[in-house]
């Protein structure tokens, strides 16, 4: 009988293989061609211009195999999400009649969004239609979640919620904004109300940011020093800190 695990590498050998065949099919994936709006609430507006404008990232600092597993296992509990909802009475909505996501497109389609869903009917003790989101997070930023709410714990992600709720009209009702513990399955739900302030200031931002840069201006990054954790994991930290400020 052939030893496949012979060898001390066997595992590591064979994790390379899926993991270049996702970087390979990464690299053919079509790049969009506008600001994503779900983006809207990264604290470098420099950053979300070269997002923007697709400028390359800084060799070596591609997305790494292993992130790209857990970027595919968030799809994956989003299809989970969707069934347990719809099982649990929710009238959950997540194609047009005609296919696709539900989504917008404005400024010549330079700013768009896409969301995973609207809710417009269930159980009585809720309103409708609302906006549905949903995320997989590990277990510590899953409980760092739980503890301090959406709007302190992830303004990334309660900014895309205000943005959406703003652009498709579902401000009226709160959103329900999940979230899946990827290790214990365990399920966190907030009921969002419509901060207009926010998707206002959104709004703004995305403006200035497609202005900028449609121009060839650099704006002022997030950040004074090179060193900060947020710049460190940043795909274009180099080319950023290589031009002036």
């Amino acid at each position: 009988m052939l030893n496949y695990n012979h060898e001390p590498d066997a595992q590591e050998r064979f994790s390379a293989l899926i993991d270049q065949a996702l970087q390979t099919a990464e690299q053919q994936t079509p790049k969009r061609q506008y600001l994503g709006a779900s983006r809207l609430g990264v604290a470098c507006s420099r950053a979300l211009q070269y997002e923007y404008a697709q400028a390359p990232v800084d060799p070596g600092r591609e997305f790494p195999g292993q992130l790209l597993r857990v970027f595919r296992r968030g799809h994956v509990m989003e299809d989970a999400m969707i069934d347990w909802l719809r099982l649990a009475g929710f009238d959950l909505r997540t194609e047009k009649a005609n296919g696709g996501q539900f989504g917008f497109s404005l400024l010549d389609g330079k700013l768009q969004g896409h969301i995973d869903g609207v809710i417009v009917a269930g159980p009585d003790s809720y309103a409708y239609p609302c906006l549905w989101e949903n995320k997989c997070l590990n277990s510590k930023s899953w409980r760092d979640l739980e503890k301090h709410g959406l709007a302190v714990s992830k303004p990334i992600y309660a900014a895309q919620v205000a943005i959406y709720q703003a652009y498709l009209q579902l401000h009226e009702h709160p959103a329900l904004f999940t979230a899946i513990n990827a290790d214990s399955m365990a399920i966190y739900a907030e009921w969002v109300p419509f901060d207009g302030a926010l998707a206002q200031r959104l709004s703004d931002r995305a403006v200035n940011i497609i202005a900028a840069t449609d121009a060839g201006e650099l704006l002022p990054r997030g950040f004074t020093d090179a060193t900060h954790f947020e710049c460190r994991f940043c795909g274009w930290q180099d080319r950023c800190w290589e031009v002036g400020a």
